[in-house]
């Protein structure tokens, strides 16, 4: 029999090998299920290899995925339940897929889509697959004449937001469906909205953007099921009331300014100053006094630096694509803080 953490380590790293997955996917679906034999881990990962290669299915400036390769030598090996209060990409939840996982944020679209993809997945489906159509054309007021992959189609959708009380006027699903097709169809996967709230990002002059993505949207909403995904719109220091000992909380909040003409973009309505960064370390200090591993990444400031001084951090590479000046791009500095 497979007890000892040990051999569990070992199989998942066999096992990761032969089903090009990371280690600790494999590891976090070995703990749950509690395998006793090679033979029913193997039928397992064979069975449910669609949805455990699940991908997120928005692209998101600042996402995790390029830092993954990074990152995964740098996440704990053992720990009970997942925390991730800034969902954003969710980049790190499908590499970890703990079971039991709670994933929040305060960005109400954001959340919204998560919660339909999870529990409305045909629906969502199913609204996405009716933009080519005339009728959608019509029902919303869009030219006959103008397609999902131009900027005039684009326009119409983006526009629901101008309406007084919009969120009031569109279901839950039409919601989500204009989520999805503005961030593959916008400019470059950015997310940005004016003080009232608005999206203005730009048209992306996609030729043929794949925004209804049928089977990844089936297989993220099996994977947020099978890990008993909790999503919930909440601010981040709500995962005080419920992470406890043992439990993970990786934190990635909107990054400290790397100069005073950095912040190009607003996550959401309300700015996240450096009173805030110093109210997410007070979070983090409350849940480190708890026993509660946490991880946050944020730029490579000296003011991050200054106030996470004492604990451990690490510091790795990422690739900056989005400025308005090509010389500006390339590789910046972002600092991993730990307590374990």
């Amino acid at each position: 029999m497979i007890g000892s953490m040990t051999n569990i380590a070992l199989q998942s790293l066999k096992f990761s090998i032969q089903f090009g997955l990371d280690f600790q996917i494999v590891r976090s679906w070995w703990e749950h299920m509690k395998f006793t034999t090679d033979e029913e881990a193997k039928v397992f990962f064979d069975t449910h290899e669609e949805w455990i290669h699940a991908k997120p299915c928005i692209k998101w400036v600042g996402g995790k995925r390029q830092l993954i390769e990074q990152f995964r030598y740098l996440f704990p090996t053992e720990y009970t339940n997942y925390f991730e209060p800034f969902l954003w990409w969710g980049a790190v939840f499908f590499n970890l897929q703990k079971k039991q996982s709670f994933l929040s944020d305060v960005n109400s679209e954001l959340i919204n889509l998560y919660q339909v993809i999870k529990s409305k997945p045909q629906k969502l489906i199913a609204f996405l697959e009716s933009f080519s159509s005339l009728s959608f054309r019509t029902r919303y007021g869009i030219d006959k004449k103008y397609l999902p992959n131009s900027r005039w189609f684009y326009e119409g959708i983006r526009a629901w937001d101008r309406q007084e009380d919009w969120q009031k006027k569109y279901s839950d699903i039409e919601r989500a469906g204009r989520f999805v097709y503005l961030n593959r169809t916008c400019f470059n996967g950015l997310y940005r909205v004016n003080s009232k709230g608005q999206f203005n990002v730009p048209f992306g002059s996609y030729k043929n953007p794949d925004f209804v993505q049928k089977e990844n949207l089936l297989n993220v909403s099996k994977l947020l099921k099978k890990t008993k995904a909790e999503i919930k719109l909440q601010s981040f220091e709500n995962v005080l009331f419920k992470a406890q000992t043992g439990d993970f909380v990786y934190f990635d909040p909107p990054y400290d300014v790397l100069s005073t003409s950095a912040n190009f973009t607003s996550y959401n309505e309300s700015w996240f100053w450096r009173d805030m960064q110093q109210k997410l370390r007070d979070v983090f200090v409350e849940l480190d006094k708890k026993w509660v591993k946490v991880m946050l990444s944020n730029h490579n400031t000296p003011f991050i630096r200054e106030i996470f001084e004492g604990y451990r951090f690490e510091i790795v590479k990422a690739r900056r694509n989005v400025n308005s000046k090509a010389d500006a791009r390339g590789e910046v500095e972002e600092i991993v803080v730990m307590n374990y």
